[in-house]
């Protein structure tokens, strides 16, 4: 998806105001929180506990937006106000401008069955149900005829390379290909909306890998809205074409994940930064400057590449400059002076002075 795309692309979810405090008299709570009140003061004096803080998320259709942080940032808190398995203490979340937090006990499960699925980082398969049955779990819950059930299940297991298992049973399959029917069964449900809370962080880092490879393969063939919770910077920033970083239940900073890694807004997400391979993770678009007339000779190279490749195309030499296109269009251009400046990290005072 080109940039212009990118940004063009209707909010699908929206998340506003969102506030969770679990307690006893959490809703008598909000307003301390909202005069300043910390998450530390909160639990010292009122023995509350703040879940997430004034959440302001819009997530864009056909996009992948990743919500990150460290463990107790609230991550995964705010994917289950997704679809409510968590019920706000106040806020809304839209979704195609409609506040879901309003709806009725049917017009919920509705929206379950057929709007939102969810892929689990347990997996959640049923144990007694063979691999067929639970990825056509959803359209049979629904009603659907269960010969086209049944079709539509066979499809997407072969889509996501577990044709000839059907009639195994969880148990039978490792974990890598338990998480491939997991996902099988959330597209199976023709949902809108997939929540994918750490869907890959149990597996092994080379079958991580390749799933994270299959998710964007089905993304660039699909395009879902999906909504993706990992703690994993390098998952973060491989997936993600909008970047939510929490800590302590609030939005720290957030945007094109290159934009964040360029300009970390804070010593929090420095720290997360500061050791990735920037070559690797950084892309031309990033730091690309204004097409001039006379850039349109030059040598091209894809937006989409990273500066890794881009030093590859170049052979190292720092004199370089190339045109960068983007869906065919010129879009810009580069020098590899710029490529060798971006790969040394800035703090968050130096990013702001930029």
């Amino acid at each position: 998806m080109s940039e212009d795309a990118r940004h063009r692309a209707p909010i699908k979810v929206q998340v506003r105001d969102l506030y969770k405090i679990f307690g006893p008299e959490a809703e008598s709570m909000v307003p301390l929180v909202r005069g300043g009140m910390t998450k530390s003061e909160l639990l010292t004096r009122h023995r509350h506990v703040l879940g997430l803080q004034n959440i302001q998320v819009d997530m864009r259709q056909g996009q992948i937006t990743v919500i990150m942080g460290l463990s107790g940032s609230g991550k995964s808190t705010l994917i289950r106000h997704l679809n409510r398995l968590i019920e706000p203490t106040a806020g809304q979340v839209l979704l195609d401008g409609q506040d879901i937090t309003t709806l009725a006990p049917d017009a919920l499960r509705d929206l379950r069955r057929s709007r939102m699925s969810m892929v689990f980082q347990k997996f959640a398969l049923l144990p007694h149900r063979t691999i067929l049955q639970n990825v056509a779990l959803a359209p049979t819950i629904r009603g659907e005829p269960a010969d086209v059930s049944a079709a539509n299940a066979k499809r997407w297991l072969t889509r996501v390379g577990l044709a000839g298992y059907e009639s195994h049973y969880p148990h039978q399959l490792s974990g890598g290909m338990q998480q491939r029917v997991g996902i099988a069964r959330a597209l199976c449900s023709e949902a809108e909306v997939m929540l994918m809370d750490e869907a890959f962080s149990a597996l092994d880092p080379i079958i991580r890998t390749d799933m994270q490879g299959l998710l964007l393969e089905l993304q660039r063939e699909l395009h879902k809205t999906i909504i993706f919770i990992t703690h994993d910077l390098d998952e973060a920033l491989r997936l993600a074409d909008h970047l939510v970083v929490l800590n302590d239940g609030r939005v720290i900073q957030q945007g094109d994940p290159q934009d964040i890694v360029m300009k970390p807004a804070e010593a929090y997400i420095e720290s997360f930064v500061r050791d990735i391979n920037r070559a690797r993770v950084l892309r031309v678009r990033s730091i690309m400057h204004p097409l001039t007339r006379g850039d349109a000779a030059l040598e091209s190279l894809d937006a989409s590449q990273s500066l890794e490749q881009a030093i590859g195309v170049s052979n190292g030499d720092v004199d370089k400059i190339y045109r960068v296109t983007d869906d065919g269009r010129d879009v810009g251009m580069l020098t590899m002076r710029d490529v060798f400046t971006a790969l040394a990290p800035k703090s968050a005072s130096e990013a702001a002075r930029h």
